[in-house]
């Protein structure tokens, strides 16, 4: 859909709602960012490792469509602190942790919290971006990428070097939140009685049958799973992977990690740019596809290869999630909490899937062997070919 707005977006709220992401993020990131420590101080295996990423990644996911569907019909301008609050919890009983079901009640709280988060400012960016939507979503989306490659850096000089009980000095990150999610609360108020006081919302929506919907949003979602289940062997066992391939130390797998999370966040802004400029089914389309002659080749290269590939991979990759997020947007355009909540909660679910399913694999077989199976995932972009161009169909007004 071509953009027909004249006015500029709200960047003083799409600023502050990525600030908030990436305040939220980099307390998320910091789970996979520990897994080192936490495998060395509790005798954890590659298993049990997977499966606390899978208990976050659960609640994390489940609850998002939930809570976007309920806030489609009730917004909530202050949810934001909320989970900030609920994050603080999380944190307070993770870094007091000594004992495997307590790490894994930890991290349950710390995904609630990110469900919370998602839904209702994934709406505000949409709602800041005045028809500017990838732009908008990307800001957005680069807040919460900046967060989690903060997060491996945090930890690696603040938390390893001390122990898990250092991960109560973080708790000032969802402080801070707090007062930023408090601004955009404000804002987001006046804006809903500002919108209670005008007529009916008239929404355009694609001219489009429901069958094809439904179609293009299983091919998004399919396109989410190849992405997040790639990106989860990333974020999740590229330390250990470089670690026994390359007999690095911890800190230095730590900042191979940082690389590729920074990539993530170049490429996100880039995505966004790109696909309100060229189009977002064909900026899906590349990304996902485009990032398989490198995955392929991983495996196979040495140390500053593998450092300059995950970059290249992270900056392909990352791009497509804000353009999927607004192309499912404008599909189903009257439901924007529900299919917000739907896309985040689906990519933290498959990321936490993935996660205890290589887990498992990396302790049947080993570590390298995961990235040879998983190199192959994002040839599953070919079906961005079945996506509609939302730019070249008629929008229909529906109340």
């Amino acid at each position: 859909m071509q953009n027909t707005s004249s006015s500029r977006p709200i960047f003083s709220i799409l600023f502050a709602v990525s600030f908030a992401h990436l305040l939220n993020d980099l307390i998320q990131g910091v789970l996979p960012a520990v897994y080192p420590l936490l495998k060395d101080e509790h005798h954890l295996d590659y298993g049990q490792i997977g499966m606390i990423t899978f208990v976050y990644q659960m609640s994390a996911s489940i609850f998002q469509p939930v809570v976007g569907a309920y806030t489609d019909k009730r917004s909530h301008p202050y949810s934001q602190m909320l989970s900030m609050s609920i994050l603080i919890v999380g944190m307070l009983m993770f870094a007091n942790a000594y004992s495997y079901p307590m790490i894994l009640f930890s991290v349950f709280m710390v995904g609630i919290a990110s469900s919370i988060f998602h839904p209702e400012s994934s709406r505000i960016a949409f709602i800041a971006s005045s028809g500017q939507r990838s732009l908008a979503q990307s800001i957005f989306q680069i807040g919460g990428n900046g967060g989690m490659a903060l997060a491996p850096i945090a930890v690696a000089y603040i938390v390893l070097p001390r122990g898990q009980w250092a991960l109560m000095w973080l708790l000032v990150v969802p402080i801070i939140g707090h007062f930023v999610a408090f601004y955009i609360g404000t804002w987001y108020k006046k804006r809903l009685i500002r919108q209670a006081g005008t007529s009916k919302k008239v929404v355009k929506v694609p001219d489009l049958p429901k069958i094809k919907i439904v179609i293009s949003v299983i091919v998004l979602l399919l396109l989410i799973l190849s992405k997040y289940f790639y990106v989860s062997s990333i974020t999740n066992f590229l330390q250990f992977y470089a670690i026994e391939k390359f007999v690095i130390t911890d800190v230095k797998a730590q900042v191979f990690l940082f690389y590729f999370l920074i990539a993530i966040a170049v490429g996100t802004m880039l995505g966004g740019i790109f696909g309100d400029r060229f189009g977002r089914k064909y900026v899906i389309w590349f990304s996902v596809l485009g990032a398989a002659p490198f995955t392929l080749a991983l495996p196979y290269v040495g140390l500053t290869m593998t450092a300059v590939f995950i970059v290249i991979i992270g900056l392909i990759l990352s791009s497509a999630f804000p353009a999927i997020i607004v192309y499912a947007q404008e599909l189903l355009p009257k439901k924007l909490g529900m299919v917000s909540g739907l896309f985040y909660g689906f990519a933290f679910g498959m990321a936490g899937i993935g996660s205890a399913l290589l887990g498992y694999l990396a302790d049947k077989t080993s570590i390298e062997h995961i990235y040879h199976i998983c190199s192959y995932l994002p040839l599953i972009g070919v079906i961005a070919a079945l996506l509609p161009n939302l730019q070249r169909i008629n929008y229909v007004e529906e109340s």
